[in-house]
């Protein structure tokens, strides 16, 4: 049984407990957090854009800390998933890995390409599994998407567009914390970059247009991903571009040689709306919702860690949360910033 310490236990902390309760061969056997009514298992002040509210949880079974070091050094602990802000997943990703520990840090990496580099390398050189939590692979429409392109039992993948869209923030963004998370044009968008490279490799380069957050940094951004040697049409739209009745949504239409997928989802007023569910044209003029069985809001995280058990057990090796994978969707998002601030097609390398 793979013994995990959950670092961090804010919306995302939570949910990632909640999804691991539900995995097999792991288990959670520590915590650890700043927040002393947290540690007690009062999480009702967690609330996240999806799934459920945080409430009163026993957590007689587990071993609590408030210190980052205590559960790095926690023997019993084999690895640590981490759930802090993005400027911290650098050092707290290499003192684990340091110590022996396989880790999972949520996305991105971290917000500097360098600081990336280097917790891959020291990953390398312990011999450790350094995962980055992408769950977008793990959500069923995308799942489905990434089988079709890979079996090719729909024919040759020609292309597609995917959209990921949040709301204008109320209020105006500090630099210094756009520059600590990346903004939409890393935070939000890396997602897209991510699943773009994992399905169809790294473009040859990108042409970009969209608006600047802060310094390099993106708030939103337009796409075409250009492939030289790949007869591939692909283009995103990212960014918090919405107003405030349609506080996120996206999608994406696939187009295969005998087949096409579409999907869409957003939050609109309020309320979950399932746009468009995951539907199949055909080249015979039909239309076919295709059936993704049953599902919650934490089963893709469930599937993602499940992922990341396995493969620390051997299974597999964990490609799909690669963190050179995680990396590469980082570059990407720089590129891009480049190509919206140069206004020319910015070369991938």
């Amino acid at each position: 049984m793979l013994r995990i310490g959950i670092i961090g236990i804010g919306f995302m902390g939570m949910i990632h407990y909640c999804a691991i309760k539900k995995a097999t061969g792991g288990e959670v056997v520590a915590i650890c957090t700043r927040n002393r009514r947290k540690l007690d298992g009062d999480w009702t002040s967690i609330q996240g854009n999806f799934g459920p509210r945080g409430g009163i949880v026993d957590l007689s079974h587990l071993r609590k800390y408030d210190q980052i070091e205590a559960v790095i050094a926690d023997a019993e602990v084999d690895m640590v998933d981490i759930c802090l802000p993005v400027h911290l997943h650098k050092a707290v990703s290499i003192a684990a890995l340091k110590a022996g520990k396989h880790v999972l840090v949520e996305k991105p990496i971290s917000v500097n390409l360098d600081d990336a580099n280097e917790m891959i390398r020291i990953g390398n050189a312990t011999g450790r599994h350094l995962m980055v939590a992408h769950v977008l692979p793990f959500f069923s429409e995308f799942a489905y998407v990434k089988k079709a392109v890979e079996s090719t039992d729909y024919g040759q993948f020609l292309g597609g567009h995917f959209k990921r869209i949040t709301s204008k923030s109320k209020k105006m963004c500090d630099s210094a914390d756009i520059e600590r998370n990346g903004g939409p044009g890393i935070d939000l968008h890396i997602h897209d970059t991510h699943f773009v490279q994992l399905i169809c490799g790294m473009p040859d380069a990108v042409f970009s247009q969209g608006q600047v957050a802060a310094g390099n940094l993106l708030e939103s951004v337009t796409t075409q991903y250009i492939y030289k040697y790949k007869n591939l049409s692909i283009s995103c739209s990212s960014g918090a571009m919405s107003q405030q009745g349609r506080p996120f949504s996206h999608g994406f239409e696939i187009y295969m040689e005998k087949a096409t997928l579409l999907h869409e989802f957003s939050t609109l007023g309020g309320k979950a709306v399932t746009v468009m569910p995951l539907t199949l044209l055909t080249d015979e003029g039909e239309a076919h919702e295709v059936d993704l069985g049953e599902g919650g809001p934490i089963d893709a995280f469930t599937n993602e860690i499940q992922y990341a058990i396995d493969a620390i057990n051997g299974e597999h090796e964990p490609s799909v949360l690669s963190a050179v994978g995680a990396r590469d969707a980082l570059s990407l998002c720089y590129k891009e910033a480049e190509s919206v601030q140069t206004g020319q097609i910015a070369a991938v390398s």
